[in-house]
Protein backbone atom coordinates (compact mmCIF):
# COMPACT_ATOMS: atom_id res chain seq x y z
CA UNK A 1 0.00 0.00 0.00
CA UNK A 2 1.67 3.02 -0.77
CA UNK A 3 1.52 6.64 1.62
CA UNK A 4 -1.24 8.22 -0.27
CA UNK A 5 -3.42 5.13 0.31
CA UNK A 6 -2.26 4.92 3.89
CA UNK A 7 -2.68 8.69 4.87
CA UNK A 8 -6.28 8.00 3.55
CA UNK A 9 -6.95 4.83 5.51
CA UNK A 10 -5.70 6.65 8.92
CA UNK A 11 -7.58 9.82 8.22
CA UNK A 12 -10.76 7.31 7.94
CA UNK A 13 -9.73 6.07 11.27
CA UNK A 14 -9.24 9.71 12.82
CA UNK A 15 -12.37 10.93 11.55
CA UNK A 16 -14.10 7.72 13.48
CA UNK A 17 -11.90 8.66 16.55
CA UNK A 18 -13.75 12.37 16.72
CA UNK A 19 -16.66 10.59 15.99
CA UNK A 20 -16.20 8.65 19.48
CA UNK A 21 -14.82 11.79 20.64
CA UNK A 22 -18.11 14.15 20.51
CA UNK A 23 -20.03 10.58 21.38
CA UNK A 24 -17.81 10.36 24.65
CA UNK A 25 -17.99 14.05 25.60
CA UNK A 26 -21.70 14.06 25.75
CA UNK A 27 -21.89 12.70 29.43
CA UNK A 28 -20.11 13.43 32.34
CA UNK A 29 -18.90 9.44 32.87
CA UNK A 30 -17.33 9.13 29.74
CA UNK A 31 -15.90 12.33 29.27
CA UNK A 32 -12.41 11.61 29.79
CA UNK A 33 -12.46 8.75 27.08
CA UNK A 34 -13.53 11.43 24.33
CA UNK A 35 -11.08 13.64 25.47
CA UNK A 36 -8.79 10.97 24.96
CA UNK A 37 -10.51 9.82 21.79
CA UNK A 38 -9.75 13.41 20.84
CA UNK A 39 -6.33 13.74 21.13
CA UNK A 40 -5.12 9.83 19.81
CA UNK A 41 -7.30 10.88 16.53
CA UNK A 42 -5.53 14.70 16.20
CA UNK A 43 -2.29 13.28 16.94
CA UNK A 44 -2.59 10.10 14.19
CA UNK A 45 -3.89 12.59 11.81
CA UNK A 46 -1.45 15.12 12.05
CA UNK A 47 1.27 12.08 12.15
CA UNK A 48 0.56 11.07 8.86
CA UNK A 49 -0.03 14.11 7.20
CA UNK A 50 3.35 15.01 7.74
CA UNK A 51 4.62 11.93 6.30
CA UNK A 52 2.43 12.43 3.16
CA UNK A 53 4.12 15.73 2.74
CA UNK A 54 7.64 14.72 3.38
CA UNK A 55 6.76 11.55 1.38
CA UNK A 56 5.50 14.08 -1.59
CA UNK A 57 8.24 16.22 -1.37
CA UNK A 58 11.37 13.63 -1.37
CA UNK A 59 11.66 13.40 -4.91
CA UNK A 60 11.92 16.50 -6.56
CA UNK A 61 9.66 18.71 -4.63
CA UNK A 62 9.97 22.05 -2.82
CA UNK A 63 13.00 21.89 -0.40
CA UNK A 64 11.48 24.33 2.24
CA UNK A 65 8.00 22.93 2.20
CA UNK A 66 9.45 20.26 4.93
CA UNK A 67 10.92 22.78 7.11
CA UNK A 68 8.30 25.64 6.72
CA UNK A 69 5.52 22.74 7.72
CA UNK A 70 7.92 21.05 10.99
CA UNK A 71 8.16 25.28 11.90
CA UNK A 72 5.02 25.91 11.97
CA UNK A 73 4.00 23.08 13.80
CA UNK A 74 6.85 23.54 16.48
CA UNK A 75 5.26 27.42 16.80
CA UNK A 76 1.73 26.06 17.09
CA UNK A 77 2.25 23.49 19.77
CA UNK A 78 4.91 25.84 21.59
CA UNK A 79 2.05 28.28 21.39
CA UNK A 80 -0.69 26.35 22.66
CA UNK A 81 0.92 24.77 25.14
CA UNK A 82 1.90 27.90 26.57
CA UNK A 83 -1.88 29.74 26.26
CA UNK A 84 -3.03 26.42 27.95
CA UNK A 85 -1.16 26.41 30.64
CA UNK A 86 -1.18 29.97 31.82
CA UNK A 87 -5.29 30.32 30.94
CA UNK A 88 -7.43 30.47 34.29
CA UNK A 89 -11.09 28.96 33.60
CA UNK A 90 -12.37 32.59 33.55
CA UNK A 91 -10.33 32.84 30.58
CA UNK A 92 -11.59 30.11 28.86
CA UNK A 93 -14.45 31.99 26.78
CA UNK A 94 -12.19 34.04 25.18
CA UNK A 95 -9.58 31.65 24.71
CA UNK A 96 -12.32 29.49 22.38
CA UNK A 97 -13.22 33.03 20.18
CA UNK A 98 -9.86 33.36 19.82
CA UNK A 99 -8.92 29.70 18.94
CA UNK A 100 -12.26 30.21 16.32
CA UNK A 101 -10.49 33.38 14.76
CA UNK A 102 -7.28 31.26 14.03
CA UNK A 103 -9.57 28.43 11.81
CA UNK A 104 -11.04 31.38 9.97
CA UNK A 105 -8.33 33.10 8.87
CA UNK A 106 -6.50 29.89 8.03
CA UNK A 107 -9.29 29.33 5.62
CA UNK A 108 -9.32 32.76 4.28
CA UNK A 109 -5.30 32.27 3.19
CA UNK A 110 -6.17 28.51 1.90
CA UNK A 111 -8.87 30.03 -0.13
CA UNK A 112 -6.59 32.85 -1.89
CA UNK A 113 -4.06 30.46 -2.09
CA UNK A 114 -6.50 28.28 -3.97
CA UNK A 115 -7.26 31.70 -6.25
CA UNK A 116 -3.29 32.25 -7.02
CA UNK A 117 -2.74 28.20 -7.92
CA UNK A 118 -6.22 28.33 -10.12
CA UNK A 119 -7.57 25.17 -10.80
CA UNK A 120 -6.63 23.25 -14.40
CA UNK A 121 -9.55 20.95 -14.65
CA UNK A 122 -10.16 19.39 -18.56
CA UNK A 123 -14.20 21.13 -17.93
CA UNK A 124 -14.83 23.92 -17.34
CA UNK A 125 -17.40 23.33 -14.91
CA UNK A 126 -14.83 22.14 -12.70
CA UNK A 127 -13.25 24.57 -13.01
CA UNK A 128 -16.44 26.74 -11.52
CA UNK A 129 -16.61 24.55 -9.01
CA UNK A 130 -13.29 25.27 -7.95
CA UNK A 131 -13.66 28.56 -7.90
CA UNK A 132 -17.08 28.77 -5.89
CA UNK A 133 -15.31 26.86 -3.36
CA UNK A 134 -12.80 29.56 -3.09
CA UNK A 135 -15.25 32.01 -3.02
CA UNK A 136 -17.08 30.40 -0.36
CA UNK A 137 -14.60 29.26 1.47
CA UNK A 138 -12.53 32.77 1.80
CA UNK A 139 -16.12 34.28 2.89
CA UNK A 140 -17.25 31.90 5.76
CA UNK A 141 -13.77 32.21 6.74
CA UNK A 142 -13.52 35.83 7.01
CA UNK A 143 -16.84 35.71 8.56
CA UNK A 144 -15.70 33.72 11.47
CA UNK A 145 -12.16 35.64 11.81
CA UNK A 146 -13.55 39.21 12.42
CA UNK A 147 -16.36 37.85 14.30
CA UNK A 148 -14.33 35.84 16.66
CA UNK A 149 -12.31 38.50 17.30
CA UNK A 150 -15.04 40.64 18.42
CA UNK A 151 -16.25 38.07 20.52
CA UNK A 152 -12.80 37.52 21.95
CA UNK A 153 -12.50 41.43 22.72
CA UNK A 154 -16.16 41.46 24.26
CA UNK A 155 -15.81 37.89 26.74
CA UNK A 156 -12.14 39.73 27.68
CA UNK A 157 -13.57 43.22 28.96
CA UNK A 158 -11.78 45.36 26.10
CA UNK A 159 -14.92 45.80 24.27
CA UNK A 160 -18.08 47.25 25.72
CA UNK A 161 -20.80 44.50 25.76
CA UNK A 162 -23.87 46.57 24.77
CA UNK A 163 -24.95 45.69 20.81
CA UNK A 164 -23.98 48.19 18.46
CA UNK A 165 -27.36 49.47 17.29
CA UNK A 166 -26.66 50.73 13.78
CA UNK A 167 -29.70 52.04 11.88
CA UNK A 168 -30.74 48.83 9.71
CA UNK A 169 -28.80 46.02 10.88
CA UNK A 170 -30.79 44.02 9.76
CA UNK A 171 -31.09 45.18 6.33
CA UNK A 172 -27.23 45.20 6.56
CA UNK A 173 -27.08 41.20 7.04
CA UNK A 174 -29.62 40.41 4.67
CA UNK A 175 -28.09 42.99 1.64
CA UNK A 176 -24.64 41.79 2.73
CA UNK A 177 -25.31 37.97 1.74
CA UNK A 178 -27.14 39.26 -1.48
CA UNK A 179 -24.04 41.43 -2.34
CA UNK A 180 -21.83 38.09 -1.51
CA UNK A 181 -24.06 35.78 -3.92
CA UNK A 182 -24.00 38.49 -6.59
CA UNK A 183 -19.58 38.71 -6.04
CA UNK A 184 -19.19 34.65 -6.19
CA UNK A 185 -21.35 34.82 -9.25
CA UNK A 186 -19.17 37.26 -11.08
CA UNK A 187 -16.03 35.50 -9.64
CA UNK A 188 -17.24 32.47 -11.16
CA UNK A 189 -18.06 33.89 -14.62
CA UNK A 190 -14.56 36.00 -14.90
CA UNK A 191 -11.67 35.05 -17.23
CA UNK A 192 -9.03 35.51 -14.80
CA UNK A 193 -7.05 38.66 -14.71
CA UNK A 194 -7.07 41.59 -12.54
CA UNK A 195 -10.68 41.83 -12.42
CA UNK A 196 -11.08 38.28 -10.17
CA UNK A 197 -8.58 39.88 -8.38
CA UNK A 198 -10.67 42.76 -7.64
CA UNK A 199 -13.98 40.90 -6.83
CA UNK A 200 -12.17 38.31 -5.11
CA UNK A 201 -10.67 41.18 -3.08
CA UNK A 202 -14.21 43.04 -2.54
CA UNK A 203 -15.57 39.86 -1.20
CA UNK A 204 -13.17 39.42 1.24
CA UNK A 205 -13.82 42.93 2.54
CA UNK A 206 -17.35 42.69 2.63
CA UNK A 207 -17.21 39.11 4.47
CA UNK A 208 -14.43 40.51 7.45
CA UNK A 209 -16.79 43.49 7.90
CA UNK A 210 -20.17 41.22 8.56
CA UNK A 211 -18.25 39.19 10.10
CA UNK A 212 -17.56 42.10 12.52
CA UNK A 213 -21.07 43.57 12.59
CA UNK A 214 -22.67 39.88 13.28
CA UNK A 215 -20.92 39.80 16.44
CA UNK A 216 -20.62 43.42 17.46
CA UNK A 217 -24.52 43.96 17.27
CA UNK A 218 -25.30 40.95 20.11
CA UNK A 219 -25.64 42.04 23.61
CA UNK A 220 -23.17 40.85 26.55
CA UNK A 221 -25.77 38.15 28.06
CA UNK A 222 -26.06 35.95 24.92
CA UNK A 223 -22.42 35.55 23.84
CA UNK A 224 -22.63 32.06 25.17
CA UNK A 225 -24.83 31.29 22.31
CA UNK A 226 -22.41 33.59 19.74
CA UNK A 227 -19.20 31.28 20.94
CA UNK A 228 -21.17 28.06 20.39
CA UNK A 229 -22.23 30.06 17.08
CA UNK A 230 -19.17 30.93 16.15
CA UNK A 231 -17.68 27.66 16.90
CA UNK A 232 -20.45 25.70 13.92
CA UNK A 233 -19.13 28.81 12.00
CA UNK A 234 -15.15 27.38 12.25
CA UNK A 235 -16.44 23.68 11.50
CA UNK A 236 -17.88 24.76 8.21
CA UNK A 237 -14.44 27.15 7.37
CA UNK A 238 -12.92 24.03 8.25
CA UNK A 239 -15.05 21.98 5.44
CA UNK A 240 -14.98 24.41 2.76
CA UNK A 241 -11.27 24.00 3.17
CA UNK A 242 -10.78 20.50 2.88
CA UNK A 243 -12.65 20.98 -0.07
CA UNK A 244 -10.40 23.14 -1.63
CA UNK A 245 -7.19 20.97 -0.42
CA UNK A 246 -8.85 17.62 -1.58
CA UNK A 247 -8.46 16.50 1.98
CA UNK A 248 -11.41 14.39 3.49
CA UNK A 249 -10.30 14.55 6.88
CA UNK A 250 -10.74 18.22 7.22
CA UNK A 251 -14.23 17.31 5.47
CA UNK A 252 -15.62 15.21 7.75
CA UNK A 253 -14.36 17.09 10.74
CA UNK A 254 -15.26 20.69 9.81
CA UNK A 255 -18.49 18.52 9.43
CA UNK A 256 -18.86 17.29 12.91
CA UNK A 257 -17.50 20.48 14.04
CA UNK A 258 -20.17 22.73 12.11
CA UNK A 259 -23.45 20.91 12.85
CA UNK A 260 -22.43 19.77 16.68
CA UNK A 261 -21.95 23.39 16.95
CA UNK A 262 -25.13 24.37 15.03
CA UNK A 263 -27.39 22.15 16.96
CA UNK A 264 -25.52 23.46 20.38
CA UNK A 265 -26.65 26.89 19.24
CA UNK A 266 -30.11 25.51 18.55
CA UNK A 267 -30.70 23.99 22.09
CA UNK A 268 -29.14 26.72 23.57
CA UNK A 269 -31.35 29.32 21.76
CA UNK A 270 -34.33 27.12 22.83
CA UNK A 271 -33.42 27.98 26.61
CA UNK A 272 -32.89 31.08 26.44
CA UNK A 273 -36.12 31.45 24.34
CA UNK A 274 -33.89 33.19 21.28
CA UNK A 275 -35.11 32.38 17.84
CA UNK A 276 -32.59 30.41 15.80
CA UNK A 277 -32.45 32.06 12.98
CA UNK A 278 -32.02 35.82 14.68
CA UNK A 279 -28.94 34.17 16.03
CA UNK A 280 -27.23 33.15 12.64
CA UNK A 281 -28.18 36.44 11.34
CA UNK A 282 -26.77 38.45 14.26
CA UNK A 283 -30.37 40.03 14.68
CA UNK A 284 -30.77 39.73 18.52
CA UNK A 285 -29.17 41.57 21.46
CA UNK A 286 -31.08 44.31 22.85
CA UNK A 287 -29.12 47.07 24.95
CA UNK A 288 -30.56 47.59 28.00
CA UNK A 289 -32.03 50.77 28.63
CA UNK A 290 -30.97 53.31 31.36
CA UNK A 291 -33.73 53.09 34.73
CA UNK A 292 -33.85 54.62 37.52
CA UNK A 293 -36.76 52.72 39.07
CA UNK A 294 -37.04 52.61 42.69
CA UNK A 295 -36.48 48.44 43.52
CA UNK A 296 -36.19 49.01 47.16
CA UNK A 297 -34.18 47.74 49.83
CA UNK A 298 -31.81 45.52 50.23
CA UNK A 299 -30.80 43.03 53.06
CA UNK A 300 -27.53 41.88 54.23
CA UNK A 301 -26.63 38.88 55.82
CA UNK A 302 -23.29 37.48 57.21
CA UNK A 303 -21.47 34.32 56.63
CA UNK A 304 -22.03 32.98 60.33
CA UNK A 305 -26.07 33.30 59.99
CA UNK A 306 -26.23 31.69 56.19
CA UNK A 307 -24.06 29.27 58.45
CA UNK A 308 -26.96 28.63 60.59
CA UNK A 309 -29.31 28.54 57.81
CA UNK A 310 -28.28 25.95 56.10
CA UNK A 311 -27.09 24.12 59.20
CA UNK A 312 -31.11 23.87 60.12
CA UNK A 313 -32.09 23.63 56.02
CA UNK A 314 -33.44 19.97 55.21
CA UNK A 315 -32.72 21.03 51.06
CA UNK A 316 -30.71 23.64 49.49
CA UNK A 317 -29.96 24.13 45.99
CA UNK A 318 -26.56 26.09 44.33
CA UNK A 319 -27.01 27.93 41.37
CA UNK A 320 -23.23 28.87 40.48
CA UNK A 321 -22.33 31.59 37.55
CA UNK A 322 -19.55 33.69 36.51
CA UNK A 323 -18.36 34.98 39.88
CA UNK A 324 -17.93 31.52 41.10
CA UNK A 325 -15.49 31.19 38.14
CA UNK A 326 -14.20 34.62 38.89
CA UNK A 327 -13.25 34.04 42.68
CA UNK A 328 -12.57 30.18 42.04
CA UNK A 329 -14.84 29.34 44.80
CA UNK A 330 -15.86 25.58 43.36
CA UNK A 331 -13.01 24.00 45.57
CA UNK A 332 -14.69 25.25 48.69
CA UNK A 333 -17.68 24.91 47.26
CA UNK A 334 -17.37 21.30 47.19
CA UNK A 335 -16.28 21.28 50.56
CA UNK A 336 -19.41 23.11 52.16
CA UNK A 337 -21.61 20.46 49.98
CA UNK A 338 -19.47 17.95 51.68
CA UNK A 339 -20.25 19.28 55.27
CA UNK A 340 -23.90 19.43 54.46
CA UNK A 341 -24.57 16.50 52.85
CA UNK A 342 -22.77 15.20 56.11
CA UNK A 343 -25.27 16.47 58.74
CA UNK A 344 -28.07 14.98 56.29
CA UNK A 345 -29.05 18.24 54.44
CA UNK A 346 -29.96 17.55 50.73
CA UNK A 347 -27.86 19.57 48.61
CA UNK A 348 -27.98 19.58 44.98
CA UNK A 349 -26.61 22.38 42.42
CA UNK A 350 -29.09 23.83 39.56
CA UNK A 351 -27.11 25.01 35.64
CA UNK A 352 -28.62 27.38 33.62
CA UNK A 353 -27.88 26.62 29.89
CA UNK A 354 -25.95 29.40 29.69
CA UNK A 355 -24.54 29.95 33.24
CA UNK A 356 -20.81 31.35 32.89
CA UNK A 357 -19.94 32.55 29.17
CA UNK A 358 -19.14 29.55 27.97
CA UNK A 359 -21.60 26.10 26.85
CA UNK A 360 -20.74 24.13 30.09
CA UNK A 361 -19.23 26.27 32.17
CA UNK A 362 -19.99 25.58 35.15
CA UNK A 363 -20.28 21.59 34.68
CA UNK A 364 -16.68 21.92 33.54
CA UNK A 365 -15.60 23.74 37.20
CA UNK A 366 -17.79 21.47 39.28
CA UNK A 367 -16.78 18.39 38.04
CA UNK A 368 -12.51 19.91 38.56
CA UNK A 369 -13.90 20.05 41.83
CA UNK A 370 -14.88 16.66 42.64
CA UNK A 371 -18.37 17.32 43.06
CA UNK A 372 -20.74 14.61 42.51
CA UNK A 373 -22.47 14.26 38.94
CA UNK A 374 -25.71 13.09 39.99
CA UNK A 375 -26.52 16.53 42.41
CA UNK A 376 -25.94 18.37 39.17
CA UNK A 377 -28.79 19.34 37.83
CA UNK A 378 -29.98 20.95 34.82
CA UNK A 379 -32.54 24.39 34.92
CA UNK A 380 -35.79 22.30 33.54
CA UNK A 381 -34.63 19.38 36.17
CA UNK A 382 -34.50 21.40 39.20
CA UNK A 383 -37.02 24.59 38.95
CA UNK A 384 -40.30 22.49 39.91
CA UNK A 385 -38.59 21.52 42.95
CA UNK A 386 -37.59 24.94 43.95
CA UNK A 387 -40.91 25.93 45.83
CA UNK A 388 -40.01 22.80 48.39
CA UNK A 389 -36.21 23.84 49.22
CA UNK A 390 -35.33 25.62 52.13
CA UNK A 391 -32.69 27.68 50.94
CA UNK A 392 -30.90 28.56 47.39
CA UNK A 393 -27.20 29.98 47.47
CA UNK A 394 -26.90 32.12 44.32
CA UNK A 395 -22.61 31.96 43.99
CA UNK A 396 -22.24 34.74 41.38
CA UNK A 397 -24.64 34.32 38.81
CA UNK A 398 -27.21 37.48 38.12
CA UNK A 399 -29.05 37.13 34.30
CA UNK A 400 -29.84 33.69 34.80
CA UNK A 401 -31.60 34.14 37.99
CA UNK A 402 -33.76 37.63 37.33
CA UNK A 403 -36.86 36.97 37.69
CA UNK A 404 -37.37 40.06 34.87
CA UNK A 405 -36.94 37.58 32.30
CA UNK A 406 -40.69 35.92 33.27
CA UNK A 407 -42.31 39.52 34.89
CA UNK A 408 -41.41 42.20 32.67
CA UNK A 409 -42.00 42.23 28.89
CA UNK A 410 -39.98 45.36 28.42
CA UNK A 411 -36.74 43.69 29.81
CA UNK A 412 -33.69 43.03 27.16
CA UNK A 413 -33.82 39.40 28.46
CA UNK A 414 -37.51 39.16 28.54
CA UNK A 415 -38.99 35.70 27.88
CA UNK A 416 -35.27 33.65 28.33
CA UNK A 417 -36.11 30.87 30.61
CA UNK A 418 -34.38 31.18 33.63
CA UNK A 419 -33.84 29.70 36.83
CA UNK A 420 -36.54 30.47 39.34
CA UNK A 421 -34.73 30.85 42.80
CA UNK A 422 -37.48 33.36 43.99
CA UNK A 423 -39.93 30.13 44.65
CA UNK A 424 -37.91 29.36 47.25
CA UNK A 425 -38.12 29.74 50.62
CA UNK A 426 -35.22 31.38 51.44
CA UNK A 427 -32.35 33.22 48.87
CA UNK A 428 -28.93 34.06 49.51
CA UNK A 429 -27.47 35.84 46.71
CA UNK A 430 -23.39 36.06 46.87
CA UNK A 431 -22.16 39.62 45.21
CA UNK A 432 -18.99 42.03 45.43
CA UNK A 433 -21.79 44.74 44.92
CA UNK A 434 -25.10 45.71 43.66
CA UNK A 435 -23.61 46.22 40.00
CA UNK A 436 -25.60 44.78 37.14
CA UNK A 437 -24.74 41.20 35.48
CA UNK A 438 -23.41 40.84 31.77
CA UNK A 439 -26.32 42.16 30.62
CA UNK A 440 -26.68 44.95 31.97
CA UNK A 441 -29.80 44.54 33.67
CA UNK A 442 -30.78 45.18 37.24
CA UNK A 443 -32.21 42.23 38.94
CA UNK A 444 -35.24 42.63 41.22
CA UNK A 445 -34.16 39.54 42.81
CA UNK A 446 -31.69 41.09 45.16
CA UNK A 447 -34.30 43.33 46.75
CA UNK A 448 -37.16 40.63 46.98
CA UNK A 449 -38.81 39.86 50.95
CA UNK A 450 -36.96 36.57 51.13
CA UNK A 451 -33.47 37.36 49.44
CA UNK A 452 -30.39 38.43 51.69
CA UNK A 453 -27.58 39.56 50.15
CA UNK A 454 -23.76 38.22 51.50
CA UNK A 455 -21.38 40.85 50.06
CA UNK A 456 -17.81 40.08 49.13
CA UNK A 457 -15.60 37.79 47.74
CA UNK A 458 -17.44 34.29 47.40
CA UNK A 459 -14.14 31.74 47.76
CA UNK A 460 -13.73 34.22 51.03
CA UNK A 461 -17.33 34.35 52.27
CA UNK A 462 -17.67 30.23 51.62
CA UNK A 463 -14.59 29.53 53.02
CA UNK A 464 -16.18 31.82 56.12
CA UNK A 465 -19.64 29.53 56.02
CA UNK A 466 -16.97 26.09 55.79
CA UNK A 467 -15.39 27.48 58.89
CA UNK A 468 -18.24 28.03 61.13
CA UNK A 469 -19.84 24.73 59.63
CA UNK A 470 -17.23 23.17 61.89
Amino acid sequence: MDIVSTTSATYIVASLLFVLSLAGLSKHESAKNGLTYGIVGMAVALLFTVIAVIDANSDGGSSVAVPLMLVAIAAGAAIGLWRARIVEMTGMPELIAALHSFVGLAAVLIGINGHIEGSHYPLASLNNIHEAEVAIGIFIGAVTFTGSIVANLKLSGRMKSDPLMLPGKNLINVGSLALFAVLTVVYVAGDGGRGQDVVLAVLTVLALALGWHLVASIGGGDMPVVVSMLNSYSGWAAAASGFLLGNDLLIVTGALVGSSGAYLSYIMCKAMNRSFISVIAGGFGIAAPAEDRDYGEHREIQADDVAELLAHASSVVITPGYGMAVAQAQYPVAEMTRKLREKGVEVRFGIHPVAGRLPGHMNVLLAEAKVPYDIVLEMDEINDDLPDTDVVLVIGANDTVNPAALEEPSSPIAGMPVLEVWRAKEVIVFKRSMATGYAGVQNPLFFKENTQMLFGDAKDKVNEIVAALG
